[in-house]
């Protein structure tokens, strides 16, 4: 099996660490106090409701649905290094898509589409917009651009439509002509879609934050995916860079099934993941 050596496995986790610590930080700091003009009014004057698709709901995907993917994959390849590959590579996509968004919320301060509804509770609106609610409602409340439901779920679910699509080959030769294999792709995006259109639905954001932030998270979950595992339409597009990059002096590595080194994959070769889908 190929491990990292200390050093770099180190200084990977210590990266994810910063983020994670950089993320929940920027997550409660106070951003930029935008003003409101009375014109803007109706921009900002939409009821409070609860999220459809609660933070809780958000956290729970987040963590388990890399978790589950990559068991289910590991499952039926017993590749040890591609797990922990894709382990790594969601979560740099999750807290590195989350702590720009975090980042350019507290730039921008725009207020949410229910701003005077958390300003105002009692709906008596006030020219000088002195707030009169609940401090960290208000201070939430100017951070609605971009959606940080929207960046989060398309980084974490993008990964993941990546990383399978790039297991079932369906974007070169080897996967297409089966139906199946796209609709599990689309379905991933299909379930960060309706996540971040929710948000809309809430009034917890407006539609430019909800189509920055999907925009947003999908570009960095692609990036991250690509510098570990290489483009959708290569043959072995299922293999992590470290698995077919022998050269890596930063890695010392033998194979999970022999003692030789693995080498690049011909068009003719098949693993174990792709037999199972020819029998399927």
């Amino acid at each position: 099996m190929r491990l990292l050596r200390g050093s770099l496995i180190k200084t990977e986790l210590l990266i994810r660490l910063f983020l994670i610590i950089f993320f929940f930080y920027t997550d409660k700091y106070p951003g930029f106090v935008r003003k409101i003009q009375r014109e803007e009014f109706w921009l900002y004057n939409f009821p409070r409701t609860h999220s459809y698709y609660p933070s809780e709901y958000l956290w729970l995907t987040l963590f388990f649905a890399p978790l589950v993917s990559v068991w289910i994959v590991y499952h039926f390849t017993k590749d040890k290094v591609d797990a922990v590959q894709s382990i790594l590579g969601s979560c740099l996509s999750i807290f590195l898509a989350g702590s720009i968004t975090n980042v350019v919320k507290i730039g921008v301060g725009r207020p949410r589409p229910d701003f005077l509804a958390r300003c105002f509770p009692d709906g008596d609106i006030d020219d000088s917009m002195v707030c009169k609610g609940n401090e960290k409602d208000v201070i939430d409340g100017y951070k609605s651009f971009p959606s940080g439901h929207s960046a989060l779920c398309f980084s974490c679910l993008g990964f993941i439509a990546f990383y399978l699509a790039g297991k079932l080959h369906i974007f070169n030769p080897t996967g297409r002509g089966h139906a199946w294999r796209l609709m599990c792709f689309i379905f991933l995006l299909l379930w960060a879609t309706m996540i971040a259109v929710s948000r809309t639905a809430d009034y917890h954001h407006h539609w430019q934050d909800v189509t920055v932030g999907s925009i947003l998270g999908l570009s960095i979950s692609y990036l991250v995916y690509r510098m570990y595992y290489p483009s959708l339409q290569k043959q072995n597009c299922h293999l992590p860079y470290v698995s077919i990059s022998p050269t890596d002096t930063q890695i010392s590595y033998s194979d999970h099934r022999t003692d030789a080194p693995r080498t690049p994959l011909s068009p003719t070769h098949t693993t174990d993941i792709e037999q199972l889908m020819k029998v399927v």
